[in-house]
């Protein structure tokens, strides 16, 4: 992002300050792109300074498409940069230390969206620099997460390094070891890095900055005295200064590869197993242009998905052309959109191009192309395939929601009638059942009008509601704002969910309204409570109440045969409110306490549970954190804590359980005496000092899943995946039902399919389960490879053939992600 006012004023001080007799060394390079800063002509100086400091190495962190614009506007530049960067040896002078497409934070969107990051960015880097070797990630912002150390050794880096150390806006990674670490990954996988030193402390009067960022006498001497014998600092510069070597003369310029491969310490190097909460990161969480933008790509990330895989099948299954050229123009808009400036400086831009205008229009074009994929073919209105694009069979209530009839029969492919209810919306309802990876088909047509069933919802004597399904009763108080004062769960032996004692109350909107100088509640004023929908296959109801004068609605979704219990919130703002902590007078970009890291005060949804020593996980990608945080709250920016929520987090005593789902990145509230929750709304002054106001109402899906044990055990990551990916409704190409294929063990996941010529590729994820070896079983005839994200083959799986299937056997460890490929499929169908 830019900070060049900043960066440029501090300038002066850059250097060691005195001289130091041991030799040290700095990571020195760029950092930006078309869409994040690169001006006209910065190619040309970028080569005329590299021939100008023959000394000078540099490290890029370019975004890929950068070169597009260079081979056009700067021929001879771009031809004079690509002879200098042939000489990708260790000796070289030139790494491309991250190629990541979009330059995602990474811990913001799916395990797969970090994936294509790299494949899509290293193959558009390789079509400008055909020899580039791809050593070590670093990244100037705190672009990590904890998966990455398997996902990076899988297309062939060798080394990574977590500084960040002169743009640490928002966030940094935690101080620890010396001069090169063991980083562990989740799975167990093995990676040298170096990290931000144990002895690397955040600078004072700096809230963008570590002390390693020039190189200072104290920065070194407090490297050597903690043992770090050749000790390095870090910047890469925002493309578009224009200072040439950042410590001049002061130090030896190193590339990654060459420091780490050949200067380094890698003999003593300690295991650090890496925690998500290592990554301390922050943004500015409830702001309701990050919400909706983590909404909009959430949406095309999770849309897209199951049209990739849908593209898949129908391959096989119609004999469709494979859609490469859309799903690449899919793919490469989503990873745009998630570039970490959208995500820290949505508002910077022109008029009509902000980056909130950009993730509107990138977001727009996955989804249109996931759409078209989803959406070919033609069928009849009264024939429907629903698709389920998951690794495990799902039997679910669907909505078709143009219904038209006044009565409806649904039959499945075989004849067989189903549970059938028209809604009082007009919709139509009905239970469907489909097997993994795959398609039913369900025939509509007029049935006999029957009378309504009744139901055990009602309203008691004291005003309350009642709402009863066969898996829950739940209690609903209209006087208290309509929060849950009763939840029973009928299938864990009918426990109460609720802390019926905690001082706040259950589904509670709570949040301190400055402008008021005020704690405002849901419960400060009665809502109306209604039942929206009422019928067999589920029950709607609708609150309608009011928070500090500001009229919200809240749905709550209960389904029989469901665990999970849908809910829906909007606030309908009236003018502009301020909430959240109350705003510093005047804003400086130094002061460590700033309001918007405050979550305790933002507006937040509460959900006090009755369970005793509670132990909190949650989910990033390709992994789940143990939390140790005794509490999520901070108010600094020097004590940040990692209370990232991506797609769910989970409270358990060990024994019952409830999981948090949201339908966006956000910031989750949890502590040793305080409930959880998540964060829905904050208003203020927040990164250089932009305003971040609503400018219209709040609308936010979340949903909670009351279990049995541990999240594990619990089957939370199975409901993340059915979550995640619904099951669709689309048109009915044929009559045939199918599934392409299953895995033995559930808590495997399928986040990933795509064809590659005649062959299919299979991304396999072990999100819960064992490291013993299980069966993954496919419809046709295939030989299995098992290779790396690059493409480089391992090992050919054992398989077996069985009734028309392939039963491949593989043992995968937990959060461990395989990639097999199978060679020459063939589908009988």
């Amino acid at each position: 992002m830019k900070h060049t006012i900043l960066c440029l004023a501090v300038l002066c001080t850059v250097g060691v300050g005195q001289s130091i007799a041991q030799q040290h060394y700095f990571i020195d390079g760029y950092h930006g792109g078309k869409y994040g800063h690169y001006p006209p002509g910065y190619t040309q100086y970028i080569v005329e300074q590299l021939q100008a400091h023959p000394e000078w190495k540099i490290n890029l962190e370019i975004e890929p498409e950068t070169w597009d614009v260079a081979k056009v506007e700067e021929p001879a530049a771009y031809a004079r940069l690509q002879q200098l960067f042939a000489d990708q040896s260790d000796a070289g002078r030139i790494e491309y230390v991250n190629p990541g497409y979009g330059q995602s934070y990474l811990y913001t969107g799916s395990g797969e969206s970090m994936i294509r990051q790299f494949s899509y960015g290293m193959q558009h880097v390789r079509q400008h620099f055909p020899g580039a070797v791809f050593s070590t990630y670093s990244s100037e912002e705190p672009c990590f997460t904890s998966a990455l150390p398997q996902v990076l050794l899988s297309f062939g880096f060798k080394y990574a390094a977590l500084k960040n150390p002169n743009t640490c806006w928002g966030g940094y990674t935690r101080a620890f070891g010396g001069e090169v670490v063991q980083w562990q990954g989740p799975d167990g996988s093995i990676l040298p890095a170096v990290p931000r030193y144990g002895v690397e402390a955040l600078l004072p009067n700096s809230t963008w900055q570590t002390t390693a960022w020039n190189n200072s006498s104290g920065y070194i001497q407090s490297a050597l005295a903690a043992g770090i014998r050749q000790p390095i600092g870090m910047c890469l510069q925002d493309a578009g200064w224009r200072n040439g070597p950042w410590l001049k003369q002061q130090a030896k310029y190193e590339t990654w590869r060459h420091y780490i491969g050949h200067v380094a310490d890698t003999q003593h190097a300690a295991v650090w197993a890496f925690s998500q909460e290592d990554l301390q990161v922050s943004l500015v969480w409830g702001a309701q242009v990050l919400q909706r933008i983590a909404q909009q790509v959430r949406r095309a990330e999770n849309k897209l998905a199951a049209a990739e895989k849908y593209a898949a099948i129908s391959s096989l299954v119609q004999h469709l052309p494979w859609p490469k050229a859309d799903l690449d123009s899919a793919w490469k808009t989503l990873l745009l959109s998630q570039h970490h400036d959208c995500w820290i400086v949505p508002y910077n831009g022109s008029k009509g191009d902000t980056w909130i205008d950009k993730v509107q229009d990138w977001t727009d074009n996955t989804l249109r192309v996931s759409d078209s994929i989803l959406l070919q073919g033609t069928g009849t209105d009264r024939a429907l395939r629903v698709l389920n694009t998951t690794a495990i069979a799902r039997e679910e209530w669907v909505v078709v929601p143009a219904y038209k009839g006044a009565s409806a029969k649904v039959t499945d492919n075989r004849g067989k009638a189903v549970k059938a209810y028209i809604q009082r919306d007009g919709s139509l309802i009905f239970k469907a059942s489909v097997a993994p990876m795959g398609f039913n088909v369900y025939h509509i047509s007029e049935g006999a009008k029957t009378a309504a069933r009744p139901t055990r919802n009602r309203q008691l004597a004291d005003g309350r509601y009642q709402i009863e399904t066969d898996q829950y009763r739940m209690i609903i108080d209209p006087a208290r704002g309509g929060v849950i004062t009763s939840l029973i769960a009928k299938q864990l032996k009918n426990r109460e969910m609720v802390d019926r004692n905690h001082s706040r109350s259950f589904n509670e909107l709570r949040g301190y309204f400055y402008q008021q100088s005020a704690w405002r509640s849901s419960t400060d004023t009665a809502a109306a409570v209604r039942l929206k929908e009422d019928n067999p296959a589920r029950t709607v109801v609708e609150i309608k109440g009011a928070i500090g004068g500001h009229p919200f609605t809240q749905l709550i979704t209960l389904a029989n045969a469901a665990s999970r219990i849908d809910m829906q919130l909007k606030i309908d703002w009236q003018g502009e409110p301020g909430i959240g902590a109350p705003p510093a007078k005047h804003y400086r970009v130094e002061d460590y306490h700033k309001a918007f890291y405050n979550d305790s005060f933002k507006l937040q949804v509460l959900l006090p549970l009755n369970l005793a020593q509670q132990q909190l996980s949650k989910d990033a990608p390709y992994d789940v954190t143990e939390s140790r945080l005794t509490n999520t709250f901070f108010s600094s920016w020097d004590s940040i804590k990692n209370n990232v929520l991506l797609h769910w987090a989970d409270v358990t005593d060990g024994k019952t359980g409830l999981a948090l789902f949201a339908d966006h990145t956000t910031s989750y509230v949890h502590g040793e005496n305080y409930p959880l929750g998540f964060t829905v709304q904050f208003t203020g002054t927040a990164l250089w000092g932009r305003n971040y106001n609503v400018t219209g109402p709040t609308d936010i899906h979340y949903a909670i899943l009351p279990h049995s044990g541990t999240w594990d055990k619990g089957g939370v990551s199975e409901d993340a995946a059915r979550w995640c990916e619904p099951l669709k409704l689309l048109p009915a190409a044929s009559e045939a039902a199918f599934s392409l294929l299953s895995v033995a063990d559930q808590r495997w996941q399928i986040p990933a399919m795509m064809m590659d010529g005649n062959d299919l590729l299979i991304r396999v994820y072990n999100a819960a389960g064992d490291n013993r070896e299980h069966t993954l079983s496919v419809s046709g005839t295939a030989a299995a490879i098992m290779e790396r994200l690059d493409g480089q083959s391992l090992e050919t799986l054992p398989a077996a053939q069985q009734a028309g299937k392939t039963i491949i056997r593989l043992s995968i460890p937990r959060f461990g992600i395989r990639t097999i490929r199978l060679k020459n499929i063939n589908i009988q169908h």
